[in-house]
């Protein structure tokens, strides 16, 4: 940079240029007093006009194109579910809706036109950023456990239709305070002011250079030509700044900006008035080269450990610093001038379902006694529906089914008729009759505590005296046959003659007229296990060496059924081999080869036909007893 006292050294001895013009061109702002800055670009793209935008958006305004809308949504005695806060015209901008203290409330967008923005349909959405009604709104949800700070919704706007506020109500509402700017009725818009006769400078100006001294100066070409020379005094190329760093911090780059001026009055022209040969290459040179400030570096959200109800999501947080446009890990020291963000935080996807008692308890299922008792329970939803089971925590289900005492049971013996007949056509006999301890309800099943006196279960019948009556007379049946699985038993069978002075024995045939109980009759003791069962050996495959023979195995149940229950390691062997006398070859004297290359006929495979089978007998023989089965004929 140029200082004043060289500014005034090039005033005195300026030859080409006039004074001014090189003052202008050589000397940076401050050789001219009261030249402004025009380095500072304005909010209306002018440099160095100082305007800046007011709360209202307008540049240069004064703060009165717009009004603030705030105040406090407070009303508490509500039922759950959603419930309107504020509803935010159309051209809204500076949007804020903020939960006062934290609670386990939401808060919940949604358009004039029907479509859900945030927290709709009874679904909690992540915090995070969704579009909606024209602009972008940041939903915030703290930390439930460190911080205290409730909810919060905010936008730039503006936006283009009206839009609800609602609140999810689950507790006592804690406040909630919003507001917003509207565009002004009848506003006062400033007058917009421009730089007029804006020039040029802190910068050297350039024409085309060629050589430059020690301190930097860049000094103009001589040009042959009067015209191109008088062309370039009146038009030069100036440099009037830098390009935009490409970072803001960590070393970026930036390029010099030239632009074509009047050389008098430094007035920006077309460039085409300059030389476009003689026009500077754009030099890179390195800028905002300190290290970037160490920074969090915030990875996304886990899903929720629950998909219903309160639970948590996790998320990785790393100290991170860029230089030279790499990021690298460092250490957590370098970020503890910054507040370390949340790695935990408490989560809602939705609100879940609860059981509910649809139903008093039913009556008991016995009149007397211990029975049971049922009522209805349901898993409904927080818009109450009934759902499945599965929407609701199994581990806090209320009973619907309980045992009911209704006391004690009155008891009493039950007996049935006796017996039609007596047990003996004659003499004296025995009838019979069932006899149970019941309670005094219908019921199958005996019972304990009837008393000591309990009704006869038979009694002495008597149908006359016997009179040589002839019968046949059975002994006890034998053990069974087998020990397991079906067997026969056998008994005695003997005819005999009932008087009155006892039992004498007749031969059998004096009982013929009567039918003769079995003598014998099958048995089963116990269920037998599965066993092994085969048939016969085959015959042998061959009759000498090389034979084998099979059989077929099975393993059937006591029921003869094919069953799994056999040990496997005594089944029976199903193929072994027989016939192992060596077979004798027969010689056939007619067989001989006709040609002494048979042993290429054998190679080629040829023996499967008729003819090389004649010609080249002995060799064909001869493989075919190496290779049984191999050859053929065709």
């Amino acid at each position: 940079m140029t200082s004043p006292v060289g500014c005034h050294l090039l005033a005195k001895g300026g030859r080409v240029l006039s004074v001014l013009g090189l003052l202008l061109l050589l000397c940076p702002h401050m050789c001219v007093p009261g030249k402004p800055n025009l380095q500072s670009l304005g909010c209306d793209g002018y440099l160095g006009s100082g305007n800046v935008m007011d709360t209202c958006g307008v540049c240069g305004g004064d703060n009165t194109t717009c009004r603030l809308v705030s105040g406090i949504f407070k009303h508490s005695m509500m039922k759950m579910g959603y419930h309107k806060i504020v509803e935010i015209p159309e051209g809204a901008t500076k949007i804020n809706v903020t939960e006062m203290i934290k609670s386990k409330n939401y808060l919940a967008l949604r358009s004039r036109s029907g479509r859900s923005i945030v927290n709709g349909q009874w679904a909690i959405d992540r915090p995070g950023k969704y579009e909606g009604v024209g602009t972008m709104f940041t939903y915030r949800r703290p930390n439930e456990i460190s911080s205290t700070a409730g909810e919060s919704l905010l936008a730039e706007g503006p936006t283009n239709e009206i839009l609800d506020v609602y609140m999810i109500y689950q507790q006592p509402n804690p406040g909630i305070h919003y507001e917003f700017l509207l565009p002004a009725e009848n506003p006062q818009l400033p007058q917009e002011t421009k730089n007029e006769g804006n020039t040029l400078d802190g910068e050297d100006a350039y024409m085309h250079p060629e050589s430059s001294d020690q301190e930097g100066y860049h000094h103009p070409r001589q040009e042959p030509n009067n015209q191109v020379l008088r062309r370039h005094q009146e038009h030069a190329w100036k440099r009037l700044g830098f390009t935009d760093c490409t970072v803001s911090c960590g070393r970026g780059s930036r390029h010099t900006v030239f632009r074509c001026v009047h050389s008098a009055t430094l007035q920006p022209v077309t460039d085409s008035l300059c030389d476009r040969t003689t026009r500077p290459s754009p030099q890179e040179e390195p800028c905002n080269v300190e290290p970037c400030p160490a920074f969090w570096d915030i990875g996304e959200w886990s899903e929720c450990s629950r998909t219903c109800g309160p639970g948590q999501q996790h998320r990785q947080v790393l100290c991170r610093q860029t230089y030279a446009n790499r990021t690298l890990n460092v250490h957590t020291g370098r970020c503890q001038h910054l507040e370390r963000p949340e790695t935990t935080t408490t989560c809602q996807l939705r609100i879940c379902s609860e059981w509910q008692i649809r139903s008093d308890w039913s009556t008991c299922s016995v009149p007397c006694g211990v029975g049971q008792r049922s009522r209805e329970v349901r898993c409904i939803s927080n818009v109450g529906d009934s759902v499945a089971e599965e929407e609701c925590n199994t581990k806090l289900r209320p009973g619907d089914m309980e045992n009911c005492d209704m006391g004690p049971c009155a008891k009493s013996w039950f007996f049935t008729e006796w017996a039609s007949r007596c047990s003996a056509d004659c003499g004296f006999g025995v009838k019979t009759r069932g006899v149970l301890c019941l309670t005094n309800h219908v019921s199958s099943l005996p019972l304990d505590g009837c008393g000591p006196e309990r009704p006869p279960e038979s009694q002495v019948c008597n149908n006359g005296p016997c009179e040589n009556q002839i019968e046949w007379f059975t002994g006890q049946w034998s053990q069974c046959s087998a020990e397991c699985g079906h067997g026969r038993q056998q008994r005695e069978v003997v005819c005999l003659m009932k008087s009155d002075k006892g039992f004498s024995l007749l031969p059998p045939y004096e009982c013929s007229s009567l039918d003769q109980p079995p003598t014998q009759q099958s048995c089963q003791s116990k269920a037998c296990s599965a066993k092994w069962y085969h048939t016969d050996w085959s015959s042998c495959s061959k009759t000498c060496e090389g034979g084998f023979r099979v059989r077929e195995v099975r393993c059937l149940s006591n029921d003869m059924v094919p069953s799994e229950a056999c040990d496997a390691r005594l089944r029976p062997e199903e193929r072994e081999s027989c016939s192992p006398e060596p077979c004798a070859p027969e010689i056939d004297e007619n067989c001989r080869d006709k040609y002494y290359n048979c042993n290429v006929v054998v190679q080629a495979r040829l023996c499967v036909y008729t003819y090389y089978q004649t010609t080249c007998c002995a060799s064909c023989t001869r493989g075919a007893q190496r290779h049984p089965g191999y050859w053929g004929t065709r």
